[in-house]
């Protein structure tokens, strides 16, 4: 069964049918998350993105700013591009660090990040795209605390993820930041899931 690849208005629900049903869905939500988040060194977390969650944001958002008609074209078009598309994953990748001065003095060494991360698995290596809406390292160099990062697969790649039989490593090959992790097989079964 191929998975929803967009958002569209007629899957938006209105407040009234969302308010009741909130505290639920939320609880589902952070379940079917579980395996869909993976940490990535001390300080790194990637949350790999499906429709459901984007389609949970979307709502999230229209519950909270309560922007009506005007605001949902806004989201749409801010969550679909964070939607895998058949033959790639895709993860809003945090950098999370509390004290703000450790924070700011972190992201300034870590400029290019988004350009270093990578999924490994038997012989292939799939290398990350940062999302094109704009860059998110500055002239000087300081990286962004959010990036949004696409994983393109090839069909035999995509097959390859899927079957397993081998490690899959989540990493990135930044000097300041060359931290990976070995996926657990709930979490390869999950974003399998996302590729047709």
């Amino acid at each position: 069964m191929t998975a929803k690849r967009e958002i569209t208005r007629e899957d938006i629900w209105p407040i009234q049918r969302y308010e009741p049903q909130r505290k639920a869905l939320r609880k589902a939500l952070v379940e079917m998350k579980r395996n869909r988040r993976i940490e990535v060194g001390p300080v790194c977390t990637f949350y790999f993105e499906n429709y459901e969650t984007m389609w949970a944001q979307v709502q999230e958002m229209l519950y909270i700013e309560k922007g009506g008609e005007e605001q949902i074209a806004d989201e749409l078009s801010a969550y679909n591009p964070l939607i895998p598309k058949g033959r790639e994953l895709v993860a809003t990748v945090m950098f999370e660090i509390d004290d703000r001065q450790r924070r700011i003095n972190f992201l300034s060494r870590l400029g290019g990040v988004e350009e270093t991360a990578f999924l490994e698995f038997g012989e292939e290596r799939v290398v990350g795209v940062p999302e094109a809406d704009l860059d998110r390292t500055t002239a000087d160099g300081k990286a962004s605390s959010v990036q949004f990062i696409h994983f393109p697969f090839t069909d035999a790649q995509a097959e390859k993820f899927k079957q397993g039989g081998n490690r899959a490593i989540l990493g990135f090959e930044h000097p300041q930041y060359s931290h990976m992790v070995v996926l657990s097989d709930a979490a390869r079964t999950a974003l399998g899931g996302d590729l047709d």
